[in-house]
């Protein structure tokens, strides 16, 4: 990366704002990295959480299933789509093309 990585608040004009150290971006790389990942893990037990009881009790698949998910398929399916989205970033992140 040959870009210098530069932290700007909103009360310091760009032109005033710090270069970061190598050590500095690691640290911040890893709060960012890890915010998406709990957000993921996060979603992710959400997504379980829907399941135990009425559509598996651990990993058996209840006859009941046919019901669905308790909070119902709409926010299910959002559950889903946003760890997609969390994971997907992170990829990104991790990879620098975010």
């Amino acid at each position: 990366m040959s870009e210098k990585l530069r932290l700007v608040t909103r009360d310091t004009p760009p032109e005033e704002s710090a270069v970061l150290s190598s050590e500095e971006k690691l640290r911040l790389f890893r709060k960012v990295a890890g915010s998406l990942l709990q957000d993921a893990q996060g979603t992710w037990a959400d997504i379980w959480q829907e399941l135990m009881g009425t559509v598996t009790n651990g990993v058996v698949i209840l006859p009941d299933a046919s019901q669905g998910p308790k909070c119902g398929w709409a926010e299910f399916l959002e559950k889903l789509w946003l760890l997609k989205h969390y994971l997907d970033y992170t990829k990104r992140f991790v990879e620098g093309k975010a």
